[in-house]
């Protein structure tokens, strides 16, 4: 483990850490144009590339650095890079499978930048940089075709090499933390666990690794139909250094699903969560100062450790998080009671009440 990484560890002890906002929204904000999705390097490209997000750590790094420097001006700890299609699986839209390694290096390569020059500004509240790495479009465990449910588009050990592609790239890059974020289907999860763990051993290292669900309706199921409680025993043998939730809803919806998660995670809790429902138009109305509102309950009530946003949260947001839970006191991580716990899309506990 790295020194920035044990540091990071130490941290975590003493305060709850805040993560920055939307990279989306904020580049939404720039409308930028096709011409600037292209750069020079990609003016001919066969291909509409507009949309292509992560391709601007090529084309216009200036805007993603902007960016960075925004959230961490804010307060933000942590920052996630710009790589959260970076595979090879979802690249394939813009027929850029090719560059899914470069895209990791270089969106890590530009947050390190960012972050350490924030870190010398204030050497008092170091910086870190979190390797985002997004579910892909394609989904392990449901069929995409309602006429064979045994059809699948990816494969497992598919699924298993994008993502060690992505590791490796972002390890080399230079980021603290491995970020499997917005897990739709858990199988998917357990497959970009695999693959860190196979990028660790070749590579000789060893970061934290954070795990973030998201939820698809207020049963608080993910899209592969596990509960949050279901999906932490599923996930469980990674020993993260954090779970969590993420998009999903505002704060005030996902409250009682980040609850379930707190009571059954022996680890900390890592919560950032959209700026409430979207409105008719796919924009969100909440305002910073209800965001903050909402999480800093939830700080008072013992539930966080790290704390940012997701869709729609912007600078003002993430500033206005931080200065909420400033002074709180991290979530303690209990440990469990020794049980057999498994999950299919429930949980389930097994307790020896011989030996009791």
């Amino acid at each position: 483990m790295t020194d920035r990484s044990k540091q990071l560890l130490e941290l975590a002890e003493k305060r709850i850490l805040v993560m920055d906002g939307a990279m989306g929204t904020m580049i939404q904000k720039r409308k930028l144009t096709e011409a600037d999705f292209r750069g020079e390097r990609f003016r001919d490209w066969p291909s509409d590339l507009k949309g292509n997000n992560d391709l601007l750590v090529l084309t216009r790094p200036d805007v993603i650095a902007d960016i960075h420097s925004a959230f961490l001006e804010a307060g933000a700890d942590i920052i996630e890079t710009n790589t959260f299609n970076g595979t090879q699986i979802s690249l394939a839209d813009y027929d850029m499978q090719p560059l899914a390694r470069e895209i990791n290096v270089e969106g890590a390569r530009l947050a390190r930048r960012v972050a350490d020059e924030w870190t010398a500004k204030t050497p008092d509240k170091p910086r870190f940089v979190a390797g985002s790495i997004g579910p892909t479009n394609k989904t392990l465990s449901i069929s995409p075709d309602v006429n064979n449910p045994g059809f699948r588009e990816v494969t497992f050990d598919q699924v298993v090499e994008a993502y060690q592609e992505q590791v490796e790239g972002l390890i080399e890059g230079g980021v603290d933390i491995i970020l499997i974020e917005t897990v739709f289907d858990t199988l998917n999860a357990k497959a970009a666990i695999f693959a860190t763990e196979e990028a660790f051993e070749k590579l000789g290292v060893r970061l934290p690794i954070m795990l973030s669900c998201t939820v698809t309706d207020m049963s608080g199921r993910n899209l592969s139909g596990q509960t949050v409680e279901a999906f932490w025993y599923s996930v469980r043998h990674a020993k993260p250094f954090t779970v969590g939730l993420n998009c999903a809803f505002g704060a005030d919806h996902l409250r009682p699903h980040a609850i379930a998660l707190a009571a059954a995670a022996d680890t900390r809790i890592a919560i950032y969560p959209n700026a409430g429902l979207p409105n008719e138009m796919g924009e969100y109305d909440e305002t910073p100062e209800i965001t903050a509102g909402h999480l800093k309950k939830w700080a008072e009530e013992g539930l966080l450790n790290i704390v940012g946003g997701c869709c729609g949260t912007t600078p003002e947001h993430i500033g206005a998080i931080a200065r909420a839970v400033e002074g709180i006191a991290p979530r303690k991580v209990k440990a469990r009671t020794p049980a057999m716990r498994l999950s299919g899309i429930d949980p389930i506990t097994i307790i020896n009440a011989a030996a009791e």
